[in-house]
Parts: C-alpha cells; sequence; structure tokens
C-alpha cells in the first residue's frame, strides 16, 4: 500500500467518527468521495477491502458507507458489483458456518445498499424470503426440527433488525411484495414456541410464569408494527442518502445471487433427553442478544419510541462487539453515535443488562468494567450521575436479584469505586447496619467493602467511609494470619509449639522433604497422632508462607510432599481446610487462594472441597457471607475449565495427528520413489539417486515417523486424561447437587396438604427490621424480563409490609446459587441427567430444589421442573 493511501486512510478515519448526531452529513460524505476518487485509479483494491471492512466493523456507520459506494457505482459499476457479489458470498458462507454476527451485520449492509441504489430492492425481498421460507421448515414437525427454533428465530430477528434500515425504501419501491414479507413474518410469529425465560431473568419474581408476557421475539415484532403504523420514520436511523438521491437514481441496481440456507438439522429421536440436548445446543450456537433491562423509571430516562430504542441498543452492542480489547476506542464510539438525542441512561441499562446477562456475558465483566470507567471520564458532567442513578435503583432492588448478578454487582461496583478513589456517599446507605446481619442490602455493603480491601488496604478503605461511620462494623477484621502456634511466654512449652520451632529450623535450615516427613513419621505422629500432627506442620507451613501469594507458592511447591502425605483421604483434606480457615479466618481471599492453590498441586480434592463447603459452620454462612461460595465456584469452575483445556488441547493434537500423517507419508513416498529408480552399474541394478540423498531422504522419513508416533501417543495419553477428567467431573457434578438436596431439605418449609408450593418471600410477621425512612425507586423491567415493577429492597414488600425471615432468606439464597450452578454448567447437567434422576433426584423432592437444580435448562424444555 502506497504512503498515500495510508494517508488517505488516516484522513477519511479522521473525518468518519464526525459522522453523527447533528453533523453535515452532505459535507463529509463529500470529502470522503472526493478523497477515495483521487485514488481510485491506484489502489482500487484496497478501497474495496476498507470500505467492506468498515461496513463490517463501524456497522452502525453502514448508511454512510452505503452513499459512498452508491457514488462510487455512478463512474465504476463493476466496482459496486463486486461489492454487492462480495457482500453476498460471504453471506452465504456466514450462513453455512453459522456466523451470526456477520449475518446480522452484511443483511444491513445490503439493506442500506439498497437505499442508495445500488442493490434491487427485490433482490432483499428474495433474501428476506428465503430466511422466512426456512426458519418455517425448522419448525415444521416433519420436515424440520423445532428443537432449532432459536436458529429459526434468529433468521427472522435478521429481517426485523435490518427493517428500521431498509424499511422505508422497501415500503416505497416494493409495498406489495413488502406487505408479503410482513405477513409471512406475521405467520412465524404466530407460529413459534413462546419461550418465557425466567430462570433467566436478572430479578426473581413470585409471579411464576406469566402468559400475558411477550418474550423478545414478540416484543420486536410488535416494535416493527408501530414503526410501520407511523409510517416507518425512525429519528433513530440516519437517512445521508436523501440529499444525494437525485445523483444516487441514476446509478444501476445490481441483484443478489440467491442464497441457500444450511438444511434443518434432523432427528430420529423420540428421547425426550435428547431432544432437551439438542435444545441446549441449538441455543447455545443462537443465543438471545439481549434481556432489556430498564433501570431507570420513564420519567428519569430517554423518551424514545420502541423502534429507536431497538436501533440504539444495536448500535451500543454492535460498538461493544467490535472493540472489545479496545476500551477507549470503545468509549469514544459509544458517545458519538450517529443519532440526533440524548442516550446516556439507555446505554447505562444496555451495559448494565450485559455485565448482568445470564447464563454468561458475551465478554468478561473486566471489559465492561473499564468501558464505564472511560465513560465517565469521556463524560464527565453526565455519565457519573448515571451511573450512580443505576447503583441506587439496583441496590434498592438487591434483595430480588439473582444471586449470580449479585455477586457479578459486587464485583464491578468495588472494582470501579477503585477507579475513583473508593468515593461514594455511604452515609446514604448508613441504615443497613441496623439491619439484621441476613438482609441483602447489609450483605451487599459488607461484602463490596471486603472486596474493596482486596483492592486496596484496610486503613484506606476504613477512611473512605469516616462520614458514615455506622458502616464500620461491617468491615472485615484486618487482615492477618491467626497462627495457632506463635510464640509467647505462656505458651512456649507445648508440645505443639515445640513441634513448630523444630519445623520451622529444619526449612530454614533447608533440610529435604524426606528427611522432614521421616522426622514426622517417627517423633509427630507416634506421640500425637496424625490429626495432631496435620495441625501443626499445616499452620506452620501456612505461616511461614504468609507473606505474600508468591511464598505460598513457593512453600506449597517444595514442602506440598509432606502435606499430602498426611491428608491421603478426604476426611484428613476435611481438618486440612479446617487449619487453612482458621488461620485465615481475617482474609476470605487468602483462604480462597490457599483452597485453591492447594487443589490445584492436589493436595485437595475438589469431592473434598463440596464437602467441606457443605459443612454445618460454612452452611450457616450462605446468607450471609460470599465465603463459602467462592471457594466452591473456584473449586467448581477450576474442574470444568480443565475438561475445556484438555478437549483444547485433543482438538489441537487431532489436527497435528493428521498434519504429521500427511508428512510422514510424503516422506516415505519421496524415500520409495527415490529408490525406486535403478541404474545399470557394471551389470548390476543399483539405485540412481546419490547415497547422500538416500540417507537424508532415509532421515527425514524416520523423524516424520517419529513425530507421528510421539503425536498420537500423546493424544491417546490426553485422551486418557479427559476420560479421568469427565469421570471426575461426574462425581463432582452428583455430589454438589446432592449436598444441595440435603441441606435444602432439612429447612425448607413443607409443601401443604392441597399441594401448594411455599412462597418464601412472603416472610415472618414476627422478624422486625430496625425503623427507617427509605425513599423507595421504582424500577420498571422489560416486559421479557418477567419481573414485576415494584422495588422490594431487603425484602420488604412496600405493598404489603412484609419482612423475609432469616430462614426464607437462607433459602432463597441456597436455591439462588443451586440455579446459578445450573445455569452456569447446564451442558454438564445434559450429559448426566439420567444419572441424576437415578441418585440424586430421587423420591419426593422438594418442588423448589428441582425447580431451582434445573433452571439452567427451563429455558429449552419451558417444562425444567418436570424433568
Amino acid at each position: 500500500m502506497s504512503a498515500g493511501w495510508r494517508t488517505l486512510l488516516l484522513r477519511i478515519g479522521d473525518r468518519c467518527p464526525e459522522y453523527g448526531g447533528s453533523a453535515d452529513h452532505k459535507e463529509h460524505i463529500e470529502t470522503c468521495y472526493g478523497m477515495i476518487s483521487r485514488e481510485y485509479e491506484h489502489s482500487r483494491e484496497a478501497i474495496f477491502e476498507f470500505l467492506l471492512q468498515c461496513a463490517e466493523q463501524l456497522p452502525h456507520k453502514i448508511p454512510f458507507f452505503g452513499v459512498l459506494i452508491g457514488l462510487i457505482n455512478l463512474e465504476n459499476e463493476d466496482f459496486a458489483k463486486d461489492i454487492v457479489d462480495t457482500t453476498q458470498a460471504k453471506l452465504q458462507d456466514a450462513l453455512h458456518n453459522e456466523n451470526r454476527d456477520r449475518i446480522r451485520i452484511l443483511l444491513r449492509f445490503l439493506s442500506g445498499l439498497m437505499c442508495s441504489k445500488v442493490v434491487v430492492p427485490n433482490s432483499i425481498i428474495e433474501t428476506f424470503e428465503t430466511l422466512l421460507s426456512s426458519a418455517a421448515t425448522i419448525l415444521d414437525e416433519e420436515t424440520g426440527n423445532p428443537s432449532w427454533q432459536p436458529r429459526a428465530d434468529f433468521y427472522v430477528y435478521c429481517i426485523l433488525a435490518s427493517l428500521p434500515w431498509g424499511g422505508p425504501e422497501l415500503f416505497e419501491q416494493v409495498p406489495d411484495e413488502f406487505e408479503r414479507v410482513l405477513v409471512g413474518i406475521q405467520s412465524y410469529i404466530s407460529i413459534r414456541r413462546h419461550f418465557d425465560d425466567i430462570a433467566f431473568s436478572v430479578f426473581e419474581t413470585d409471579e411464576g410464569h406469566s402468559p400475558n408476557k411477550k418474550d423478545f421475539m414478540e416484543d420486536l415484532w410488535e416494535r416493527i408494527q408501530i414503526l410501520s403504523r407511523s409510517g416507518w420514520k425512525a429519528k433513530s436511523v440516519p437517512k445521508p442518502h436523501l440529499p444525494f438521491e437525485a445523483q444516487l437514481v441514476a446509478g444501476k441496481s445490481h441483484r443478489l445471487s440467491l442464497i441457500s440456507c444450511p438444511p434443518p438439522n434432523l432427528t430420529l429421536t423420540s428421547s425426550e433427553i435428547l431432544r432437551g440436548q439438542e435444545k441446549h445446543e441449538a441455543d447455545l450456537k443462537y443465543p438471545q442478544r439481549l434481556r432489556r433491562l430498564h433501570i431507570f423509571p420513564t420519567n428519569q430516562a430517554e423518551n424514545m419510541q420502541p423502534v429507536d430504542r431497538f436501533v440504539v441498543e444495536e448500535c451500543i452492542l454492535d460498538v461493544l462487539l467490535f472493540f472489545n480489547g479496545c476500551r477507549k476506542e470503545c468509549a469514544f464510539y459509544l458517545v458519538s453515535l450517529p443519532v440526533s438525542f440524548r442516550y446516556e441512561y439507555l446505554m447505562a441499562e444496555t451495559i448494565f443488562s450485559q455485565l448482568l446477562l445470564l447464563p454468561n456475558p458475551p465478554f468478561r465483566p473486566i471489559y465492561y468494567t473499564l468501558v464505564i470507567i472511560d465513560l465517565c471520564k469521556a463524560l464527565p458532567g453526565a455519565f457519573p450521575s448515571v451511573v450512580v442513578g443505576a447503583v441506587h435503583a439496583l441496590f434498592d432492588r438487591i434483595s430480588n436479584m439473582d444471586m449470580e448478578c449479585r455477586t457479578r454487582l459486587i464485583l464491578w461496583f468495588s472494582h470501579h469505586l477503585s477507579n475513583f478513589q473508593f468515593i461514594w456517599p455511604w452515609q446514604e446507605w448508613s441504615y443497613v447496619k441496623d439491619l439484621p446481619k441476613w438482609a441483602p442490602q447489609r450483605v451487599f455493603v459488607q461484602e463490596v467493602l471486603e472486596r474493596e480491601i482486596r483492592l486496596s488496604y484496610f486503613e484506606k478503605i476504613k477512611q473512605s467511609i469516616e462520614d458514615a461511620a455506622e458502616l464500620e462494623e461491617l468491615l472485615p477484621p484486618k487482615a492477618g494470619p491467626n497462627f495457632k502456634f506463635l510464640s509467647d511466654e505462656s505458651t512456649e512449652n507445648t508440645d505443639g509449639h515445640k513441634l513448630s520451632k523444630e519445623l520451622v529450623a529444619m526449612v530454614r535450615g533447608k533440610k529435604n522433604v524426606r528427611d522432614i516427613i521421616l522426622w514426622v513419621e517417627e517423633h509427630v505422629i507416634p506421640t500425637n497422632g496424625a490429626e495432631f500432627a496435620l495441625d501443626v506442620v499445616s499452620q506452620t507451613l501456612l505461616d511461614i508462607g504468609s507473606k505474600s501469594f508468591t511464598h505460598l507458592i513457593t512453600v506449597l511447591e517444595r514442602y506440598g510432599q509432606i502435606i499430602s502425605k498426611l491428608c491421603p483421604n478426604e476426611e484428613m483434606q476435611l481438618l486440612l481446610m479446617d487449619e487453612v480457615s482458621a488461620y485465615w479466618k481475617n482474609s476470605t481471599q487468602m483462604t480462597a487462594i490457599a483452597i485453591d492453590r492447594m487443589m490445584g498441586y492436589r493436595l485437595i480434592s475438589n469431592l473434598a472441597i463440596v464437602k467441606w463447603g457443605f459443612s454445618p459452620a460454612n452452611v450457616e454462612q450462605f446468607h450471609v457471607s460470599d465465603r463459602p461460595w467462592e471457594i466452591l465456584r473456584n473449586a467448581v469452575s477450576k474442574t470444568y475449565n480443565r475438561i475445556s483445556d484438555l478437549r483444547k488441547e485433543i482438538q489441537s493434537l487431532k489436527k497435528g495427528l493428521q498434519v504429521a500423517k500427511e508428512v510422514s507419508a510424503k516422506a516415505i513416498k519421496e524415500l520409495e520413489e527415490a529408490k525406486s529408480v535403478l541404474e545399470i552399474v557394471e551389470g548390476q541394478p543399483a539405485p540412481a539417486e546419490r547415497p547422500g540423498r538416500l540417507r537424508r531422504l532415509q532421515v527425514h522419513a524416520d523423524k516424520a515417523k517419529e513425530e507421528e508416533v510421539t503425536t498420537e501417543e500423546s493424544l491417546e495419553a490426553k485422551g486418557a486424561l479427559l476420560a479421568r477428567a469427565l469421570e471426575e467431573n461426574k462425581e463432582l457434578l452428583k455430589l454438589l447437587f446432592k449436598r444441595f438436596v440435603d441441606v435444602l431439605t432439612e429447612r425448607l418449609p413443607a409443601v401443604s396438604a392441597d399441594g401448594e408450593i411455599p412462597n418464601l418471600r412472603a416472610g415472618y410477621q414476627n422478624v422486625n427490621f430496625a425503623s427507617q425512612d427509605l425513599e423507595t425507586a421504582t424500577m420498571e423491567i422489560d416486559n421479557e424480563n418477567g419481573a414485576d415493577k415494584n422495588s422490594e429492597p431487603n425484602g420488604q414488600n412496600t405493598k404489603n409490609d412484609y419482612n423475609v425471615g432469616e430462614l426464607e432468606q437462607w433459602c432463597l439464597c441456597t436455591l439462588g446459587y443451586l440455579k446459578s450452578f445450573s445455569r452456569q454448567y447446564a451442558t454438564e447437567i445434559w450429559s448426566h441427567i439420567a444419572m441424576l434422576d437415578e441418585e440424586v433426584f430421587v423420591g419426593d423432592i422438594h418442588p423448589l430444589i428441582r425447580k431451582a437444580a434445573f433452571s439452567g435448562l427451563c429455558r429449552f424444555t419451558n417444562e425444567g421442573s418436570q424433568l
């Protein structure tokens, strides 16, 4: 690429960001077109690739690039035709590769090209009808597979999502054909299965399934119908082609080749479990992009038409998608969308809806944290106050928030405050000190403060809440070790203190592990027993490694064999975790890190961690602290991640083995061909090739064969490890759910004689909160979220004035975490659903337990509790 073209790209890049808001579209387009025209003869291919790349990666500016291509079409029809053909080929490829984002954006791009007279409107109609036909076929019981409705929904969603951009032109130029498409969409909406995603709602609701609640597709269709009745006028969609319309109509419009959709995945099974697995697979490939979350009351957020809200949400999600990893550029484009109205509140709601999206956000939560930070810096006069309002609104409704979302909100909020000097009006929340220790708002503040201390230090966080001194009671103890054998005059003569001193001396004297193990077996265990030996060794080694995380890792690496020798079974491993918890009783973070690293070094099994997590002492903390849940999450996540890593390694090895076999076969073939060429020497046949070349070919063939054998052996070894890991994961899943069932069965209120399931949110009348004067904020939740519109801070219903008791709160929290595990590991649950039914969910299981345990599957069956 020439230096001049690089300069051109930079200049176009400088001009393109200005395209937005109230800017003069015509002036910017003419400037960019002039630049391209001057360089067209020298850099046609570069311009071609540049425009396609911009359309795909800056989809909110598609109308702008559509007009540019339309102007080029006036002078160079072949160039525009190549753009159209290439876009069609990419769309076809995306359909067969199931590249959702590319399908959606290319359809929007084609609509933009149609508005600029580059594409024939009938071609767009044909494309829409092909997608509609495929969607209808998927839902057909005989020719399709209704389990793959998520794919069918996605095709129709792509059509609906492109209508705000191309609908006005289609309505004007091909009204009859366009009406046929709309009728087809209405027909599809009427035959598709309604999805009730109540298990994936950010907020819990006691309303159950609501037959009148619209799901995402039904809601989008209603928005498009409103747009149709308003004459297809959307303020959020720029129309830069209008000032150039007199010029653009002179250009030639090009036809799209017909596209084809991949055939539906047919199924021959009648098994409900296998059908459920298919639905799960389909939803993983075609997830719902957004679950709309209205955080602010309607009188505070921006007032815009339903379709404008949808378009701006799509633009925000597109920017988040394509600038993932480029936080500053992401924030820049988010604040400069090409719309003529303000959208800070909608932007905050959309970002928070992604951060809290269940079962997982599209990107790592840290990405959204950084984007919000940069938006606060980019819009210092507007966005920080919007974020503050969002936090207050979410805090007011924290008691109804899903436990997984609550944890994410805690992690985000503490990290966010750490970037703004931990400044927050804590005095507004000081009343939580008078709430019961298990009240959700109190627990939220307590956990945020604990996480802040991890990101800073105790004195700093204590200073940050000096305006709300009442909250000091919620601060965790000042972090530090609690060494059982710390020497002082009154205790230094006990056996434990003496043995601990001896062990420290041996470590400092650099005694090898074998000598220390021999000392423990000969001098400690015979006299005091194995449990006492574990007590001394674990406490002492933890104290040696207490200075930092690095010290802890070093101690475990060097002396882990001693602990392993003392903990040959789960019973001793449970005692080891008790010792870790006791030593780091003032530091949740170090407890979690130490247990996690011990699991990594296989000193503790994941099964032992689950058993310890459900020990009586930890069960009593389920509703007042995240401490046991953090350790349980780490253990299950590490087990699952190990399986994922092994699968990736096996996939890589399979590809490597294929390559190694091809290289080996080629090398052997070359060697045999060289040997087969003979010549007559002194009347005898002899190889014609030089001996040196034959030796090189032989060495190369031997090495290639050796590489093939090595790769095959590695693949077999990884396969064995994967089989073992899968079996471990199966046992872990069984134990985890069994423990949930046991503790919940003991505490859940019984189902009434007439079969009525208890309402845990009804609470106890005899439990009273401290009197307080709360200004309850009303939060409206979109229809598809399934939550009611009334805020209920701290489990207190402002309508009926009742309180949730501690037992109910414990049950709600534990059921919430069970639901979280169910969603996170739904794939594994489907794999072992028969085993769980036979060995865990047997007998008269409480319906609330069954509902929570299979909540991750409810979305795919709508009746998960019946599995």
